[in-house]
């Protein structure tokens, strides 16, 4: 490796040799006469040659300089080639990209984008994993996740981004609710079959519900049938086992298609935030950059 004391100098030096003075040299670096002339005097002391012979009308370069000026002229031009060659590549979308995403929503609503962006970007090789726990992205070398959840305070080394929070409905089956009927209140639910998400410690997850006044209150609802999965819950849900509360975007087909409606409304809550989560050290990359303008178009809830 060149330590960095031997360039320093250099770019006064032929900057002054190209333009025959210190104070001319100065006008194209946008330094002083005096600056110059001294990151020049630097060097020669350094090197231990003189490089120019100063007279009062002008510079000239010695031997020594002449020689020394070919070389430099040749090592900065070296310099900003490999300088382009690096820009060419930053601006091209290549390489290996990590994505971390939650397990349904990732499939469901994150993976048309994330293959688009392959397809659309043949040169990149994304790995994309699935896990709905919280992961320490820095430590597993994750450069963007989605997060379902996620709380402030971030930590410094990660950006951020909000996406807008899921909306949580009740809702069923259309045939669930010809065949028992519908509820006409949150305590009613007692008397319907209930499609609970389970936790892996076996503990479930309670349903929350909206209160005057923009509260949320959470409702403990006795269970007909427990779930480690979301998508399982909507599979159950549409075959008509009952009821269940869960988030739109999980659904959204199964209700524009008719095959799930909403229940009670006005117990419609705001649900968890959905963030964009990336290293800052790799923000300015290409592939983060336009990754995470494609998913935040993509994922954006209203």
């Amino acid at each position: 490796m060149i330590p960095s004391e031997r360039l320093k100098g250099i770019e006064a030096f032929v900057c002054t040799a190209d333009a025959g003075s210190f104070t001319a040299a100065g006008v194209r670096l946008n330094l002083t006469n005096s600056a110059v002339s001294k990151s020049v005097a630097r060097l020669e002391a350094r090197l231990g040659s003189r490089l120019f012979e100063r007279t009062t009308r002008r510079l000239t370069l010695t031997d020594v300089g002449a020689a020394f000026y070919e070389t430099c002229v040749r090592v900065l031009g070296d310099l900003a080639d490999a300088e382009a060659v690096l820009a060419a590549h930053r601006s091209e979308i290549v390489g290996r990209l990590k994505v971390n995403v939650p397990i349904a929503f990732g499939r469901m609503q994150a993976m048309p984008l994330l293959l688009a962006f392959a397809e659309r970007h043949p040169n990149l090789r994304p790995s994309i994993t699935f896990t709905d726990r919280k992961i320490d992205i820095v430590e597993e070398g994750v450069d963007v996740a989605i997060r379902i959840g996620a709380s402030e305070p971030w930590p410094d080394n990660l950006g951020h981004r909000y996406l807008g929070s899921e909306r949580v409905i009740v809702c069923a089956a259309p045939a669930y609710l010809d065949r028992r009927g519908t509820p006409a209140s949150a305590a009613a639910l007692g008397e319907f079959d209930c499609i609970l998400y389970g936790r892996g410690d076996g503990s479930t997850i309670n349903w929350r519900f909206a209160r005057e006044g923009g509260q949320v209150e959470e409702h403990l609802v006795e269970a007909r049938i427990v779930l480690g999965s979301a998508e399982a819950q909507v599979g159950a849900v549409k075959a008509g086992f009952g009821i269940a509360q869960l988030a739109t975007w999980l659904i959204k087909d199964e209700l524009d298609r008719g095959e799930l409606v909403e229940i009670l409304p006005e117990l419609a809550t705001v649900g968890l935030p959905l963030h964009l989560v990336w290293r800052r050290s790799r923000q300015l990359t290409p592939k983060v950059d336009a990754l995470l303008k494609t998913l935040t178009e993509g994922l954006r809830i209203e």
